[in-house]
C-alpha cells in the first residue's frame, strides 16, 4: 500500500459547480480516505492580480501574505496538485493563469525554495470542453505539462470531459469512467 498523498484541487472556473469541477470531484471520489484533499476555488481565494517583480530592484519577491500565503502554503503542502480549468480560449482560465504566474513570483522569494520544493510533486489536469475535437484542449494540456517540466514535477496527464451547459459532463460516460481511475498512480496510461 502506498503512503497517503495530499491533494490540492485548484478550481479555475468562473462558475462554481460547473462541468470541470464536477469531473474533478468525480475523480476525487475514488481517492482513498487516507489521502488528504484540499479544494481552492480561485475565484473565491482572494488572490490579488499578480505583479511581476523580476526586473525591479534585485528581482526578489516579498514573502507572501494573506490570501496569497494561504494559496502558497496549500501548494507547497500538497504532494499532488490537480488543476481543474475549463478550456477558455484554448488554454487555462484567467484565474489559473494568474495562479501559475504566482509560481513565477514564488520562485523569487528569498529562502522559500519554491522551485526545489515543487520538484517531484505530481501535476494533474482536469478540463471540460465544448468542442467535439479533443485536440482543442492541446494548448491547455501543453501549458500544464510544460509548467510541470519546468519545475521538475511529474506530469500525470489531462482528464478531459465534454460539456458546455452545467451538468452536460454527466452525459460523458467515457470521461466519468476514466475519472474513476485517473488519480491512481498505476492507472493505465499514467
Amino acid at each position: 500500500m502506498s503512503a497517503p498523498r495530499s491533494f490540492l484541487f485548484v478550481l479555475g472556473s468562473a462558475r462554481p459547480g460547473g462541468n470541470t469541477e464536477t469531473l474533478a470531484r468525480a475523480a476525487a471520489e475514488s481517492l482513498p480516505e487516507t489521502d488528504r484533499q484540499e479544494w481552492i476555488h480561485l475565484d473565491e481565494a482572494g488572490l490579488p492580480p499578480f505583479t511581476d517583480r523580476r526586473h525591479t530592484g534585485d528581482g526578489t519577491a516579498p514573502p507572501a501574505a494573506g490570501a496569497e500565503k494561504r494559496v502558497q502554503d496549500a501548494t507547497l503542502a500538497a504532494t499532488d496538485i490537480v488543476i481543474a480549468s475549463p478550456l477558455y480560449w484554448y488554454s487555462v482560465s484567467g484565474t489559473v493563469k494568474t495562479y501559475l504566474d504566482y509560481w513565477s513570483g514564488w520562485m523569487r522569494v528569498s529562502g522559500l525554495g519554491f522551485r526545489s520544493r515543487m520538484a517531484g510533486k505530481r501535476l494533474w489536469g482536469v478540463s471540460a470542453v465544448s468542442d467535439p475535437d479533443p485536440a482543442a484542449a492541446d494548448p491547455l494540456a501543453g501549458t500544464l505539462r510544460l509548467s510541470a517540466g519546468y519545475l521538475r514535477m511529474e506530469w500525470r496527464g489531462l482528464l478531459l470531459g465534454n460539456g458546455s451547459r452545467p451538468g452536460d459532463v454527466l452525459s460523458d460516460h467515457d470521461a466519468l469512467a476514466e475519472a474513476k481511475t485517473f488519480l491512481e498512480l498505476d492507472a493505465p496510461g499514467s
